[in-house]
């Protein structure tokens, strides 16, 4: 769905913006385990109990989920840059009152505040990454995964090391390396348009009245219950020191970052988002209790918190991906309304937790996370039939946001066509012109299918283009051929997730329209990408029963089999 014989761009050559926000993300999502190494220190030093010092997750979170209503409103009216600066400087001040404060009541109050910029910073970060990257959204959603896959794992490690000489280095070291960061992002990010449209602050709540995403939303709030339980007490009966539980939450952030990138999407891909959901959250609530039976015993609980790492890494890609799949309001929207619900349940738990520990012992906490993990499968299964036609719909007349959307005169219903897929870069009008030769030697109508993603990372979302750049993109090629003499039709076809869920979704609406065939390009992330598994154009090669044809304009079209993209695969190694 690329040019051909373009030079293949390394993600990482981006501008210094995209650099300076991919900074910030690192340290952002250092965030957590840059503490939880340093939670039984706090505890000691500060003569704090247990469910005290549970309140920095409570004070965190519940004002992060109430931030997540008005960020919307806020960076529609302000900016995404203004937006990125203000969330960055709050960090820094309250990470900075935290390291200062000489109670475990005020870091709690400090870690209030720190939840403000947190919330205003994670709703913009992705989106001011993938409008500033050069070269495609592809590359800018690699670099994001990549400062994930680093923030999650290096957190750990950086707050045992600091913990190891004070409490008070992790949040003196997230106040520094995020002044850095703001400082980069003041001097480097460019001013990015305001939406067109202004954001409510009461679009998030009013959007909780559609089915799917509340139920989304309460899945997502029982399955943070049982993870933030995990966070905030399985250090204690690990009784290791902040260095030793510094490395036992980098494994675990390890597994987090790979299954989260690499293994979600496959699971995804061969046995569907629910069913993947629904064994995850087994397997969640198996580790809970492991660890549970297993409080008196460090070695069982620090195996258990690293297994677990699987599990919520896959959980964390695919609740998001099942949220936007089934929300029939704007991305923002969605995800602030989602980010609200979750955050509550993450804010709620460390305290009833703590309760619950102090009334019997430490072992029941996680028993009860271990229910809530459970607990959320039939709440999923509520919704099981709202996400499966969301998966597999093309259109769908009753949903709000139809996966295919039509642009100019369509075809008349039965004519045999060829369909070329493009995405918004700028060897598209090579691969089409090229389509355009093969139609007319087949005697086919022409129908131009541009591929609109919504990139899911981790827990975040983002539409890597608007519905008018998409039309806009379509409307040009219909206009560039009608020019040259040549008739043809177009669509945008929606799609959430990574490449391989657009290559499933063009599939499924090859063989619903029977075409004759499907026309994609050389991919500029070059032939090892073009060809892997997971990527778009594989996915749609086993996904359809339609020939799929690699068209170029300067050598005749090849037919993709499964024998051929072995082949092609193993050339590109």
């Amino acid at each position: 769905m690329s040019a051909p014989h373009q030079k293949v761009a390394s993600p990482f050559k981006q501008p210094k913006a995209v650099w300076a926000v991919a900074f910030a993300c690192v340290i952002s999502f250092m965030g957590i385990g840059l503490v939880d190494p340093i939670l039984p220190a706090l505890a000691s030093d500060l003569h704090a109990t247990p469910s005290q010092v549970s309140l920095l997750f409570t004070s965190y979170l519940i004002v992060t989920a109430v931030a997540m209503l008005i960020v919307g409103w806020v960076s529609s009216r302000i900016g995404a840059k203004h937006t990125l600066i203000a969330g960055l400087a709050v960090i820094v001040v309250f990470a900075a009152l935290a390291g200062m404060s000489g109670s475990i009541n005020g870091i709690v109050g400090m870690r209030a505040g720190w939840g403000l910029g947190n919330a205003l910073f994670i709703a913009t970060s992705l989106a001011v990454i993938v409008a500033s990257a050069s070269g495609g959204f592809g590359g800018a959603i690699i670099l994001y995964e990549t400062a994930l896959g680093l923030g999650i794992a290096v957190g750990p490690l950086l707050g045992g090391e600091l913990g190891a000489i004070s409490w008070r280095g992790p949040f003196f070291g997230v106040s520094a390396l995020m002044a850095i960061a703001l400082i980069a992002t003041v001097a480097f990010v460019p001013q990015l348009p305001r939406p067109a449209k202004r954001t409510s602050p009461l679009a998030p709540l009013a959007a909780l009245r559609h089915r799917g995403l509340l139920t989304m939303g309460i899945m997502a709030l029982l399955y943070n219950w049982g993870f933030f339980t995990m966070l905030g007490y399985a250090p204690y009966p690990m009784e290791l020191n902040a260095h030793e539980l510094g490395l036992v939450f980098t494994g675990w952030g390890l597994l987090v970052a790979a299954f989260s990138v690499f293994f979600a999407p496959r699971l995804q891909a061969r046995y569907g988002t629910a069913p993947v959901l629904y064994a995850n959250l087994v397997g969640l609530g198996i580790v809970m209790a492991v660890i549970a039976a297993g409080v008196d015993t460090p070695s069982v609980v620090i195996t258990a918190v690293i297994v677990s790492g699987i599990f919520i890494g896959i959980n964390n890609t695919l609740t998001t991906q099942a949220v936007m799949l089934v929300s029939p309001v704007e991305r923002p929207v969605a995800s602030s309304a989602y980010g609200f619900v979750r955050f509550i349940g993450g804010g709620l738990a460390p305290y009833a937790a703590g309760k619950i520990a102090d009334a019997t012992d430490l072992g029941v906490p996680f028993y009860v996370g271990a229910a809530s993990f459970l607990l959320a499968i039939p709440v999923l299964a509520s919704g099981h039939k709202l996400l499966t036609a969301a998966e597999q719909r093309p259109m769908e007349p009753e949903h709000l946001t139809p996966a295919l959307i039509p642009v100019g005169n369509q075809a008349a219903r039965g004519e045999a066509s060829v369909i070329v897929a493009v995405g918004n870069h700028p060897g598209a009008d090579a691969v089409v012109d090229a389509a355009a030769r093969l139609a007319h030697d087949t005697s086919s109508a022409l129908e131009i299918v541009h591929v609109q993603q919504t990139a899911v990372v981790e827990e975040q979302a983002v539409d890597t283009e608007t519905d008018e750049q998409a039309r806009a993109a379509v409307g040009a090629h219909l206009a560039r051929l009608t020019a040259q003499g040549v008739s043809a039709t177009g669509q945008v076809l929606r799609s959430v997730g990574d490449h391989a869920a657009a290559g499933r979704a063009l599939a499924a609406h090859a063989d619903r329209v029977h075409a004759r065939a499907v026309a994609i390009g050389r991919s500029p992330r070059g032939p090892l990408a073009q060809f892997a598994d997971g990527s778009f154009t594989t996915a749609l090669a086993h996904g359809t029963h339609r020939t799929v044809v690699l068209v170029d304009p300067q050598h005749t079209p090849r037919e993709l089999t499964a024998t051929t993209i072995a082949e092609l695969r193993t050339a590109a190694h």
